[in-house]
């Protein structure tokens, strides 16, 4: 099994498409940052033209913890679908190499075999989002500096700088459980359609109609509160004012039982193909 997993990661490090990801998060970083600078100042000043009128504000409120959660709502698309190309490429890859055959002729169980990609694909998308966040931090606090963070959800919450930190620390945490569940989701989906392109499909439809049923209402309250869409943004409750910890707590851990049925899913359907 260590062999197995060795494999993984020697592939993810040779492979192109592992440092494309790294390189496209970059440039969206990038983006963000260039567009900060150079239009930050007038779209919140247009944020706050009326509150403006009514209290002054001291320092600027253009600085690094904002664009670091400017950065966090890349979690919506960019990120989530640059991972899951990359990492269903673990087992489309061994079917377009005809490699998966080769591997299935040695002394190697079919479940070890989609397990290492499993962990492969859960480890890559942890360092993934690790790299973002620390070049986010090292970049946005040289550009921007630091100070008090200033949230638009339906109304304008407030947070001192060390506040906002230990919340922006906290978002990365659980938007990374997240990321693992899409990049989870990719692999299964992989299994199942074997070819790239179909699969680059699939996953940005799954991920396009997760985001479009995460704002549908027409779900009962019970199946609501528990159905995988709707956990989606569990990492932005941390930016209202005051912080439910217990549904936070709950959602992540149903999300992660959620990585693990698809994960299972995944082991399953490969168990039961025929490799020819």
């Amino acid at each position: 099994m260590r062999g197995l997993i060795s494999a993984e990661f020697l592939k993810l490090r040779r492979q192109s498409k592992t440092y494309y990801a790294l390189a496209a998060v970059t440039i969206i970083e990038l983006l963000i940052f260039i567009t900060a600078y150079y239009q930050g100042s007038a779209i919140l000043d247009l944020l706050l033209s009326n509150l403006r009128q009514s209290f002054y504000f001291e320092g600027t409120l253009l600085n690094g913890n904002l664009i670091m959660y400017i950065v966090l709502n890349s979690l919506w698309f960019n990120v989530p679908l640059i991972l899951m190309i990359v990492t269903s490429s673990l087992v489309t890859d061994e079917y377009k190499d005809n490699s998966v055959q080769t591997v299935m002729l040695q002394a190697v169980k079919k479940w070890q075999f989609m397990l290492a990609k499993y962990l492969a694909a859960i480890v890559f998308t942890l360092l993934v989002m690790a790299f973002m966040m620390v070049t986010t931090f090292i970049l946005a606090y040289s550009l921007f500096g630091n100070g008090d963070l200033v949230v638009y959800l339906g109304t304008l919450n407030f947070f001192k700088a060390p506040e906002a930190f230990q919340r922006i620390c906290w978002a990365f945490g659980s938007g990374s459980i997240a990321m693992v569940f899409y990049s989870v989701v990719s692999v299964t989906l992989a299994v199942l359609m074997q070819e790239s392109a179909k699969t680059w499909i699939v996953s940005a439809l799954f991920l396009i109609i997760t985001n479009l049923l995460l704002k549908a209402e027409f779900l009962p309250a019970q199946v609501d509160a528990v159905f995988f869409p709707k956990l989606m943004d569990t990492w932005q409750q941390l930016f209202n004012y005051e912080v439910n910890w217990h549904q936070l707590g709950f959602n992540n851990l149903l999300l992660v039982m959620y990585t693990m049925a698809f994960a299972a899913l995944g082991i399953w359907l490969f168990q039961k193909k025929d490799i020819g």
